[in-house]
């Protein structure tokens, strides 16, 4: 190894985040977010060339949020990150390392999901043991160039280093689309000392208020009709 990449590697900040399981961190810097790893199979332990033909490809299935549930929706603000979860099945080689994009169906866009390194980047980029990653969607939009999130519905994407368009390999993980959720802004708190105002209070006053005073005077009009009864059935009787 030559002097200069001595030089670079160790001019590289040591890496904060957490990393459980046999997962490790791939990019340098400090990592805000979370990769929780699995202990199912160490990277590079079967290859592609003692792999049954017939064995089944690898697969991914959501387990937070459950892909079989309806879309969960996340809101965009800060200090709210999102965890998505999954297990492996069939996977006879572990990938080394997995990809995480979210796709946004109205602009288009990919979003890289994962945790933040030093520089305050996602790299979107993962041990292939990972089993679970924790993104914080609202501070990456302080990234430079970054594409701002939209309120709309998001395609999470997960492959290994193949990428996510290859075909069903036997053993190896088959890239997983399947997980589907919404992102949205939620309102800003305004105060009443500031002029907040409620439009729906407001317009259903008059409503609740005439109806509440016409069933008053029908109440003392039929207790007033009673008592006159009641008066003139006393002095029949007197």
């Amino acid at each position: 190894m030559s002097s200069s990449q001595n030089n670079q590697q160790s001019s590289q900040p040591a890496a904060t985040g957490s990393v459980t399981n046999g997962g490790s961190v791939t990019n340098g810097g400090s990592v805000t977010g979370s990769v929780t790893g699995s202990t199912a199979a160490p990277a590079g332990t079967s290859s592609t060339n003692t792999i049954p033909q017939t064995a089944p490809p690898g697969t991914l299935s959501f387990t937070i949020p459950s892909q079989t549930a309806t879309p969960s929706y996340y809101k965009i603000m800060a200090s709210n990150p999102i965890t998505f979860g999954w297990n492996f099945t069939s996977l006879l080689s572990t990938p080394a390392s997995l990809t995480v994009h979210a796709y946004c169906t109205l602009n288009g866009n990919t979003y890289r999901v994962g945790p933040t390194d030093g520089a305050g980047t996602v790299q979107g980029v993962i041990p292939g043991t990972a089993t679970a990653v924790t993104w914080d969607a609202f501070a990456q939009q302080t990234e430079a160039g970054a594409v701002p999130l939209v309120q709309a519905t998001y395609t999470l994407r997960i492959f290994d280093e193949r990428g996510y368009t290859v075909g069903a390999v036997p053993g190896l993980l088959n890239p997983n689309q399947n997980l589907k959720f919404a992102m949205y802004k939620p309102a800003e708190y305004t105060p009443i000392e500031s002029g907040w105002k409620c439009v729906s209070c407001s317009s259903a006053t008059p409503n609740l208020t005439v109806p509440s005073f016409m069933a008053l005077g029908m109440t003392l009009i039929a207790m007033m009709i009673s008592g006159v009864g009641l008066l003139r059935g006393i002095v029949r009787n007197w």
